[in-house]
């Protein structure tokens, strides 16, 4: 019988939406599955390896966009933002509630192999490179390998 396989395209660079995509790879790889996430655009945010507000890329308008976008310590919630006083909220809640918080998610997918690749047309754009990611990305791919990667399981585009 062939392994279950859940691949998550991580688009967006949202506190919330960020969580939703580790709270699916976790539990599905913790449930055996094979879990691949494809951070593209804004999703790279939750993969950079400098966390907070860093002017990455190269030329003017790369480093701006990667400035403005701020890193995994600065991802915005998707509403009622609040001027970025309401990720800290939702992380106090959820520990509080002992619920994992987005650093604990990000952990456990680490610890569980979930796969790590970035999009190379995203990082062009951007004008970061490889080394600019978390040592956990195992591959920069384009989208044709991408889906060559998620090919017989559930494709997910949050």
């Amino acid at each position: 019988m062939a392994q279950k396989k859940l691949s998550i395209v991580s688009f967006s660079g949202d506190f919330d939406r960020v969580i939703a995509v580790f709270t699916l790879a976790t539990g599905a790889a913790a449930t055996g599955y094979e879990v691949n996430l494809f951070f593209t655009f804004w999703g790279l945010n939750a993969i950079k390896l400098k966390q907070g507000r860093t002017a990455l890329g190269k030329g003017f308008l790369a480093r701006f966009f990667n400035l403005l976008l701020g890193g995994f310590r600065k991802l915005p919630l998707s509403r009622l933002n609040f001027f970025g006083a309401s990720p800290k909220l939702m992380t106090h809640m959820m520990k509080k509630n002992k619920v994992a918080t987005l650093a604990e998610l990000v952990e456990a997918a680490k610890q569980l192999k979930v796969n790590f690749y970035a999009c190379e047309m995203a990082m062009v754009i951007l004008g970061i490179g490889k080394s600019d990611l978390i040592p956990e990305v195992k591959e920069v791919l384009g989208v044709s390998k991408f889906l060559e990667n998620s090919e017989g399981g559930q494709v997910l585009f949050i």
